[in-house]
This record gives structure tokens, C-alpha cells and sequence, in this order.
């Protein structure tokens, strides 16, 4: 007795297109799940209402950059990583001197700069020259005598029999600050690797 075995389709051919289409969803996946956290994080960071600039330093990349693998990766990152990990964490922040953090007030305006105004910039600029006035309860100052403008910014004063002006608190002086925890990336990350599976499941369905 002689029997003869075929096998249609080719296996061979049969296993080449299943991993063909293991490899277009695995990429497929982590395509859509970097993209999805990216969107995540900066929904975040603009709904904490820290600005659309800082959201937008959150960035993906896919990998292989291009074709299929079983392997693909997705990668998101920050480009002002600083900024944003202590909104993440909510540390505590002490002088560098080991003295006292000068935090600015209504009063003394905005840096030329960008950012926050330190106390010696803030003399240069107007002129006027800060005073240490030292609190037992709540944070000292720096305090100026001066006139408020039309903004709340303390400036010289041109009176010259002082009417106007006023003795105003320039920076508030503490030791440390904590600052508030405003994000939850983690939240969002473990979130996008639960749901990597299931996109894998689906993508590979519509590749067969």
C-alpha cells in the first residue's frame, strides 16, 4: 500500500504570511500606543494648565523607523525632562546656599529673561534697593520703597515731597518650598502597556 500526504496551502508559505502579519501589528501597536501616551501626557500637562509650549516638548518615535518587527518598540520622552519630572514628582526645593528662596511678588514683575526675577536683577532694573525685613511667622521679605504703577509693579518714585509713596514687598524669603505634584505620567504609561496586548490582538486580525 503506498500513500501519498499533501498539505494545501504550502505550511511553509502558510507560516511566512503569519509571521508577516505578526510583524505589521506588533509595529502597528506600538505605533498607536507611543502616539496615544504622547497625547496622554500632553493632555495632561495643558489640563494641569502649565502651558501648551511644555506639553509640546513631549515626543514619540516608533522603531524600526521603517518596515515591520516582531520586535518594534515606541519610545516618549520630554525635551525639558527638569521642568517636567518636578511636576511629576512634587519635590521639595531648598536654596542652593543653603539660605533662603526668593519668591517674587505681583510687585516686582517678570525677568527680562524669562522665568522668574531674582532679586538682584529686580535692583538693576529699577534702581531701588531691597530691604530684609525678618518675620518669626510666615516668610520675611525683601520689601522696596517706591510707587505701585497701573500694573501693581513697584517702581522709583519722581515725587519729590513723597506723596505715593509706599513701602512694598518685593520677594517673599522661606527656606524651601514643596512643590505641588500636578502630573501623573505613571498613571498614563501603565495604562498604555495594559492596552498593548489587545491592539496587538486587533491589528494582527485585520492583517490576516
Amino acid at each position: 500500500m503506498k500513500l501519498n500526504l499533501a498539505i494545501d496551502p504550502d505550511i511553509v508559505a502558510l507560516m511566512a504570511a503569519e509571521v508577516a502579519a505578526g510583524e505589521r501589528a506588533v509595529t502597528a501597536a506600538m505605533r498607536e500606543a507611543g502616539t496615544g501616551l504622547k497625547s496622554a501626557w500632553r493632555g495632561q500637562i495643558t489640563g494641569a494648565g502649565l502651558g501648551t509650549r511644555l506639553a509640546n516638548s513631549i515626543r514619540s518615535a516608533s522603531f524600526p523607523k521603517s518596515g515591520e518587527s516582531l520586535n518594534a518598540a515606541a519610545l516618549v520622552w520630554s525635551n525639558a525632562p527638569v521642568i517636567i519630572g518636578a511636576h511629576d514628582a512634587g519635590p521639595l526645593i531648598r536654596s542652593k546656599n543653603g539660605f533662603w528662596l526668593a519668591i517674587p511678588t505681583l510687585a516686582a514683575g517678570k525677568s527680562t529673561r524669562g522665568g522668574r526675577i531674582t532679586p538682584g536683577e529686580w535692583e538693576r532694573r529699577t534702581g531701588l534697593r531691597l530691604r530684609f525685613i525678618y518675620r518669626r511667622r510666615g516668610p520675611s521679605l525683601l520689601v522696596a520703597e517706591g510707587r505701585l504703577n497701573t500694573k501693581g509693579r513697584a517702581v522709583a518714585s519722581r515725587s519729590k515731597t513723597g506723596k505715593g509713596v509706599v513701602t512694598a514687598p518685593i520677594f517673599l524669603l522661606v527656606p524651601q518650598v514643596k512643590l505641588q505634584k500636578r502630573l501623573d505620567l505613571a498613571r498614563d504609561a501603565e495604562r498604555a502597556v495594559d492596552g498593548v496586548p489587545g491592539m496587538i490582538v486587533a491589528n494582527w486580525l485585520e492583517a490576516r
